[in-house]
């Protein structure tokens, strides 16, 4: 992959940037504060979508703070500018959820993502503004979900990547209903200053025990461990270099404001007295497909360009990859010209690892 593509596969949306939940590793740094787009932002960002989706698929994924915490009114005010073709996506925490909200969701025709990090035990950190545990209303959001036929997938962050732990995890999604699953383990991003350097062994044999687990009854799709797959068979066909795009996806993520934010949502909100707010321009201001065009005229893009050329020439594992991640490289490093991370060695090299792992143990016990 070289340079940023001016046509992205979808737009990131935040129509507040409120969230009713304080969890202990969220990166979002405006999260107390309610801060709503306006329907001008949103009629911006149709006029580029809906000509994109005139072509091929396009998606807008509303995220947040919680989006549901913008209101039902609110947001069906900032979707109506879209064309039908736009897929619209929500990442939520699932406790707003409830029978007016599945209403909602099935008249839009909305792609749900539920965050939820496995069994109450497993959702210590993610408390309301009290500091009250959330995970029965979560639960509840969820059956909520079920008891009107909403499909959903599940979005699960793994603070301690336990390969004891991984088979009941896994378990736990099974028994949850959802029908796609990504696995985050935690990254040091934005407000989050947690450390997240993990024992490698570990990771690796946590990765192996998840893919264990997933190959033992495959309903759910595992989302890493299936891209995994797919690269791993496209090496052994040689077919490896038509995975990966040729340019980066530009994921914009339009800010409450206008504001866009090239690579990397978790940089939004953020200021630096070397880049700035990270910002590229603004939709209110430039039309999004211009801003687009001229991503490399941003400073910190540039430079995240340079990084992406080190891990090429250094990393055994950017085939698979690609190359580590903007925010990544930022909150980690404090720039965006360097090569390795944490969230390289946990989410991309000990991934890899650990799923062939998997795939040697299982070929020897054939």
């Amino acid at each position: 992959m070289r340079g940023v593509a001016e046509r992205p596969a979808y737009v990131v949306m935040q129509p507040t940037t409120l969230c009713n939940l304080d969890c202990a590793y969220c990166y979002l740094p405006l999260r107390a504060a309610n801060r709503r787009m306006s329907v001008p932002v949103a009629e911006a960002v149709a006029a580029a979508a809906n000509g994109w989706a005139a072509e091929g698929r396009f998606s807008v994924v509303w995220h947040g703070g919680e989006p549901l915490a913008a209101g039902r009114a609110h947001l069906a005010a900032l979707m109506a500018p879209f064309d039908p073709a736009v897929e619209h996506h929500v990442q939520t925490n699932a406790t707003l959820v409830d029978d007016r909200w599945c209403a909602f969701f099935a008249d839009h025709d909305m792609r749900v993502s539920v965050s939820v990090d496995g069994p109450r035990a497993h959702n210590a950190a993610r408390v309301d503004r009290g500091g009250r545990p959330a995970y029965d209303r979560i639960a509840a959001g969820v059956a909520a979900l079920r008891r009107h036929g909403v499909a959903f997938s599940a979005l699960c962050v793994v603070s301690d990547p336990a390969p004891e732990a991984a088979a009941a995890l896994y378990g736990y999604f099974l028994d949850l209903g959802c029908d796609v699953l990504g696995i985050n383990i935690e990254e040091q991003e934005g407000v989050n200053a947690r450390a997240n350097a993990h024992d490698p062994a570990r990771v690796r044999a946590f990765w192996a025990a998840l893919t264990a687990a997933w190959r033992r009854d495959p309903r759910v799709h595992l989302r890493e461990v299936e891209w995994t797959l797919r690269y791993a068979a496209a090496v052994l066909d040689g077919t490896e270099d038509a995975l990966l795009p040729r340019q980066f996806d530009p994921v914009p993520t339009v800010a409450h404001d206008g504001g866009v934010v090239l690579l990397s949502p978790e940089l939004a909100g953020f200021t630096d007295p070397r880049y700035g707010d990270f910002s590229s321009g603004n939709v209110l201001r430039t039309p999004l497909p211009a801003i687009l065009a001229a991503a490399t005229d941003t400073g910190w893009v540039r430079e995240f360009l340079r990084g992406v050329e080190g891990c090429r020439a250094g990393c055994d594992y950017f085939g698979f990859c690609g190359g580590a991640h903007a925010a990544n490289r930022y909150f980690e490093i404090g720039r965006f010209d360097g090569t390795v991370t944490n969230h390289c060695q946990n989410s991309k090299i000990r991934l890899l690892e650990g799923v062939l792992d998997h795939v040697d143990a299982h070929e020897r016990d054939r």
